[in-house]
């Protein structure tokens, strides 16, 4: 593996995409989680594919390739989110009373995925790579550039919120 991250990082262009197919799934699932569709998780992808091969002469550590991948993903991720915020959707008059009958049937599910939408973007990215990528807390503050200690206190806030939100919910059911 990093003899390969060394050649690509020489320009060798196949050895790049190489690197980059082995964990491309990985980087569309964690895109997907954040983005919610298809088209925006491939262009996160994409967006990453590219990023990574301009900037891939600045990798200091060859071992955290797929940590630092994942950190450009996410990072590409939240500019779609954010451009996503400015555009102001037309709601249709029908929703409004869709919504209505929704809000009022109080024993639909609610997903894990929709409690974890809940939760602030660091509480977030901390969970889905602790726990839906597997990494380590070592990990999870090196691929997000913090503290051990801040990783760890983010996950148990989050954790701890998502509880919180279990419960509540739980107490509407009975």
């Amino acid at each position: 593996m990093l003899p390969l991250i060394k050649k690509a990082q020489r320009g060798n262009d196949k050895a790049f995409l190489e690197l980059f197919q082995q964990y491309e799934q990985d980087l569309y699932r964690m895109a997907f989680i954040y983005v919610k569709n298809q088209s925006d998780a491939l262009d996160v992808v994409q967006e990453t594919a590219y990023k990574s091969f301009k900037s891939i002469k600045e990798l200091k550590e060859p071992k955290y390739f797929k940590s630092w991948l994942i950190r450009i993903a996410i990072s590409c991720s939240l500019d779609i989110l954010r451009k996503r915020k400015k555009v102001v959707p037309l709601k249709p008059d029908f929703e409004e009373f869709i919504s209505e009958a929704v809000e009022a049937d109080l024993t639909s599910e609610i997903t894990l995925r929709e409690l974890i939408e809940e939760l602030r973007e660091e509480e977030k990215s901390v969970i889905l790579l602790r726990f839906y990528q597997g990494m380590t807390l070592k990990e999870v503050s090196e691929t997000l550039n913090i503290p051990l200690g801040t990783a760890k206190t983010i996950l148990y806030r989050g954790l701890a919120k998502l509880r919180k939100n279990l419960k509540g919910d739980d107490a509407i059911e009975q």
